[in-house]
């Protein structure tokens, strides 16, 4: 049997990360400078930004324009909407989420983030950190984003004075680290001028840091084999029943996390049968071992009861199977989600039907107060729920795993995605109280 190495999947590393900051802060001009200036930005591309910007009698190609792809992003020049990009380097492959700054696209950037392992939060320096700089900071250590690089950009508008930066560089990590974000690397920038974007600056030879782009080409990611949960949601059940392969019976699916290797004991939940792994395809072909993020057909020993939506898990480390959820959950319709709404809940391939029981708290972004027991969560809210579904799940907590670990909450009348959710604890809440909300037809 074939196995891929280590060293190779280190070859092929892809890092997905986010921009964000307050409004004007610079973040398309960021990420258009780190297109332009990796050579990542097609010649026909380019000559359309450069039409557009002589439109409106700018001088110079606006390389916002690169990433504000609507038309209300041109004509404002706010960035309204999620942006992906994929670029690649010799040294990595990214892709890139050019997340808005407004407070009113706030669940624009947790969607953004919600898959990121690096987050870029831009300042200017001119201002320092804001009120929409902390929303920022606590939404990364909301969503556990294990990286975050404090960008302080416009560094010509301050004449590139390393005081304004360290100031801005103190304040921002002092806050974050309260926050419980892991790790902040602070870099002086000016997007519009190229400093410290790709090209080390020049005009700040008091920093002795990594550039930008050299920074996410260098920064960790993890590909621990050995100490994630291992979880594998099935997609699907493959029975050829062909002459070749008449006996063949496997089950599919994208390894959410952690490692998988035959002669592996599993449990497959929530039924909690248990059996071993007999054999692993990948790509059509027989393998000793793989994991996240690889997609694969396990065969398994005995011919047990498992269909979609079921998670095959290690028999010694499986998660509790549960109907009742408290997680915090960031309401991204624009339809209220109030105590009592009746929902289907997607979590991994599994989909079932809860109703929200409670709504102990809901985050007051300004402050990070807590306001307790609103009743009501509307659009870009964050806030703590308590969830009970209707068939027990196995869902891992947040801090142990952001796949299985997470869920949406979906409109069961016309598939509206209403809330996106992070089990277990997040922000501390209140002690949630008996709201008596009629049950009648969702009883669980």
């Amino acid at each position: 049997m074939s196995t891929i190495t280590t060293e190779e999947l280190s070859a092929t590393t892809l890092l997905r990360f986010a921009t964000a900051g307050s409004v004007d802060d610079g973040k398309s001009t960021l990420v258009g400078r780190l297109l332009h200036d990796s050579k990542s930005v097609l010649a026909d591309q380019l000559e359309a930004v450069e039409r557009a910007s002589a439109g409106r009698g700018q001088d110079a190609p606006d390389l916002a324009l690169l990433t504000d792809g609507l038309r209300a992003e041109r004509e404002q020049g706010i960035t309204i909407d999620v942006a992906y990009r994929y670029f690649a380097t010799p040294r990595r492959r990214f892709i890139l989420a050019d997340t808005p700054g407004h407070v009113q696209y706030t669940r624009n950037m947790v969607t953004g983030a919600s898959t990121a392992e690096l987050t870029v939060i831009l300042v200017d320096a001119r201002n320092g950190v804001v009120e929409q700089t902390r929303r920022h900071a606590a939404i990364a250590a909301l969503l556990r984003v294990p990286h975050v690089v404090l960008a302080v950009n416009k560094m010509d508008l301050v004449d590139y004075r390393e005081p304004v930066f360290a100031q801005i560089a103190e304040e921002f990590t002092a806050y974050a680290t309260e926050l419980g974000v892991p790790e902040v690397t602070a870099i002086p920038i000016s997007a519009l001028v190229g400093d410290n974007v790709v090209d080390p600056s020049a005009n700040m030879d008091w920093y002795g840091g990594p550039t930008v782009l050299e920074h996410l080409e260098t920064v960790p990611v993890s590909h621990d084999l050995t100490r994630c949960h291992a979880r594998l949601p099935v997609q699907y059940v493959i029975r050829p029943q062909s002459p070749e392969l008449p006996d063949y019976r496997g089950y599919a699916g994208q390894i959410a996390a952690g490692t998988f290797r035959v002669g592996d004991e599993i449990t497959v939940l929530p039924s909690g049968r248990s059996t071993t792994i007999t054999g692993i395809d990948l790509l059509g072909k027989p393998v000793d071992v793989a994991w996240t993020p690889q997609s694969v057909t396990l065969l398994l020993a005995d011919d047990i009861d498992i269909s979609r939506g079921d998670l095959i898990v290690p028999a010694k480390d499986a998660p509790a199977t549960t109907q009742d959820l408290e997680a915090t959950v960031c309401h991204v319709a624009d339809e209220p989600l109030t105590v009592g709404h009746r929902v289907l809940i997607k979590h991994g391939t599994r989909t079932v039907k809860a109703i929200v029981k409670d709504i102990p708290s809901r985050l007051t972004l300004d402050d990070l107060s807590l306001h307790p027991h609103p009743g009501r969560l509307t659009a870009n809210d964050i806030g703590r729920v308590t969830i009970r579904t209707a068939e027990a799940l196995p869902a891992d907590t947040y801090a142990d795993s952001r796949r299985t670990g997470s869920f949406i909450l979906v409109d069961p009348n016309d598939g509206t995605t209403l809330t996106a959710g992070m089990v277990g604890e997040s922000f501390a809440s209140p002690d949630p109280v008996d709201d008596g909300a009629d049950d009648d037809g969702w009883d669980f």
